[in-house]
């Protein structure tokens, strides 16, 4: 009778415990929030359109297309806050969204490294919705990094460590909001990671820009400003730049030659190449080492200094 009870009261503590456990965790982990970006007002270069925003498999993983509602996911830090937060641009070639594992899964793993991580879901550039379509993902990506800032008290942000990490067309995309700064300060990112992304402008991006971005050719004034590279200054903010050299997509002298043009003009710029990891990796892999970069990034970041 004694060990039926001993039995009973062993149960009963280690259910206790589970749920003390369950619930310190509960109380630890900081809420996801989403929030719309123009929740209050019509969105810039906004037409009225048919399209539904639907999720579907390509390339191995979940995406999202026909995105007309730009929403921002944001993962607050956990542990010991650096202070720093980034909006995380994912890649999709300008026609979907790999949200999940080039946004989601990032965010999770950044925000347990002490960043705020707010994964940026833009409005596709899409004519059926814009009559300027190729103005709509960097007008949301200003607007993720001013709403970010607006917030820095409640997430212990530092508003001067507010930065963008791209992936592919996302990258891209960080690169345009880099070297295309803003009037407005705050809408302008401290820094930025551009992972396996696009930065010159060949014969093949430039196609690549018409057919998804632009939805037309590209004037001699857009082609200038597309000519990333050219506009690399002073105040262009500093760089993490990864990339693996096996990327048939997008070749490894994206990411070099930007670095390069950073140096030259005496812009932090960390580049870390890895031999296999092709394109797309995300997070990346232990098989192919390209798993190390989030760690390499979080260190350059707390290396960073930010005039």
């Amino acid at each position: 009778m004694a060990v039926l009870k001993w039995d009973l009261i062993r149960k009963l503590l280690n259910g206790l415990v589970l749920s003390t456990l369950l619930t310190s965790y509960a109380h630890s982990t900081p809420k996801v929030e989403k929030w719309l970006l123009w929740q209050s007002q019509t969105p810039p270069y906004y037409k009225s359109n048919d399209l539904v925003e639907h999720e579907k498999q390509l390339w191995g993983t979940t995406v999202v297309t026909d995105v007309t509602e730009a929403e921002m996911t944001v993962f607050p830090a956990q542990g010991n806050n650096t202070g720093v937060a980034v909006v995380i641009l994912p890649g999709g070639g300008y026609e979907v969204e790999a949200i999940y594992h080039e946004g989601f899964d990032v965010a999770k793993e950044l925000a347990h490294k002490g960043i705020t991580a707010a994964v940026l879901k833009y409005r596709l550039p899409n004519p059926k919705s814009s009559n300027s379509p190729e103005l709509v993902p960097v007008t949301d990506v200003r607007k993720a990094l001013s709403l970010l800032r607006e917030q820095a008290p409640r997430f212990e942000i530092n508003p001067g460590k507010v930065g963008v990490l791209g992936f592919s067309a996302g990258s891209h995309l960080a690169t345009v909001a880099s070297v295309h700064l803003s009037e407005n300060s705050q809408e302008n990112p401290n820094f930025s990671m551009l992972i396996y992304g696009v930065t010159k402008l060949n014969k093949e991006n430039q196609q690549w820009l018409q057919d998804t971005l632009y939805h037309r050719p590209l004037t001699a004034q857009e082609v200038s400003y597309n000519t990333l590279l050219n506009h690399v200054d002073v105040n262009t903010p500093p760089a993490f730049l990864v990339h693996a050299m096996d990327d048939d997509t997008c070749h490894y002298t994206e990411s070099t030659l930007y670095a390069e043009a950073l140096q030259k003009n005496r812009v932090p710029a960390e580049l870390h190449l890895f031999a296999t990891g092709s394109h797309g990796f995300g997070a990346g892999h232990e098989e192919h080492g390209t798993d190390q970069w989030l760690t390499l990034a979080v260190n350059w970041l707390t290396r960073l200094t930010i005039h």
